[in-house]
């Protein structure tokens, strides 16, 4: 379905917990991973936002594995009964949770003899799973078969993104760059015919039109996509608008 190459470069996100769907907490990881894997000329393929039902994160949870593209998971992976990350994720790939060693050294570490007998659930993950280090409180998170699953408090959760970033993602691409131009007066119909040659010849760029609507009404036209390509894709879309009678300007509002 997807390239190898593609689907590394291209993770998708999952954010868990009931908070943020009812409002009562506010996404940041959304815009976060993005600005982290820009930096390292990577995207995500999507983003998704689910809550703590257990049957909810099973049913995701097999589609991804099924996919089998990267995924970073922030939330749901404490020791509360709404935490089912854990659970589910070990459900939905049929195997049993398993409590690890190395994690519960570290809660030991951290708590001492209150770690049992409660604390330790956050040892108990998914069989085959590994350790990410948390360097904050010591609690670790884990990955299992391309799954990363981290804690939903930022502060916690970035630190171990960064290293997850660093040991797992190492090849770093030329990140992907963007052009726009504006055009006013046209009707977007009207730059369909263009975009579309400027895609035939240009497989690997992605275009798109952003139309605004209102006493500025106007058209962005963008050019996304990495290398020089990007600019050669630029000028040939320039001059497909021209050719077709439609005037632009550059536009640097990104």
């Amino acid at each position: 379905m997807y390239r190898e190459d593609e689907m590394v470069v291209c993770p998708g996100l999952l954010v868990i917990g009931d908070e943020i769907l009812s409002g009562r907490r506010t996404d940041a990881h959304l815009s976060h991973v993005i600005q982290r894997l820009n930096g390292r000329g990577m995207a995500l393929a999507w983003a998704r936002f689910v809550g703590d039902d257990a049957a909810e994160l099973i049913r995701h949870f097999t589609q991804t594995l099924a996919e089998g593209r990267p995924v970073f998971c922030f939330g749901g992976i404490g020791g509360t009964p709404d935490d089912r990350t854990r659970q589910s994720l070990a459900q939905a790939a049929g195997v049993p949770l398993i409590r690890h060693p190395e994690a519960v050294r570290e809660i030991e570490s951290r708590f001492g003899a209150e770690a049992w007998p409660l604390r330790v659930i956050m040892a108990d993950w998914p069989q085959g799973s590994d350790r990410i280090p948390n360097p904050v409180n010591r609690i670790p998170g884990f990955h299992f078969r391309g799954h990363y699953a981290l804690p939903g408090f930022p502060e916690l959760a970035w630190p171990m993104l960064d290293w997850v970033l660093e040991r797992y993602f190492p090849t770093i691409r030329i990140p992907e760059s963007l052009r726009c131009l504006r055009i006013e007066g046209v009707a977007e119909s009207r730059v369909i015919a263009p975009m579309q040659r400027v895609l035939e010849r240009f497989p690997g760029i992605r275009c798109a039109s952003l139309p605004k609507l209102g006493a500025d009404a106007h058209i962005l036209l963008s050019v996304r996509g990495r290398g020089l390509e990007v600019d050669a894709a630029f000028e040939a879309l320039g001059t497909a608008l021209r050719a077709d009678g439609i005037a632009w300007r550059v536009w640097a509002d990104r």
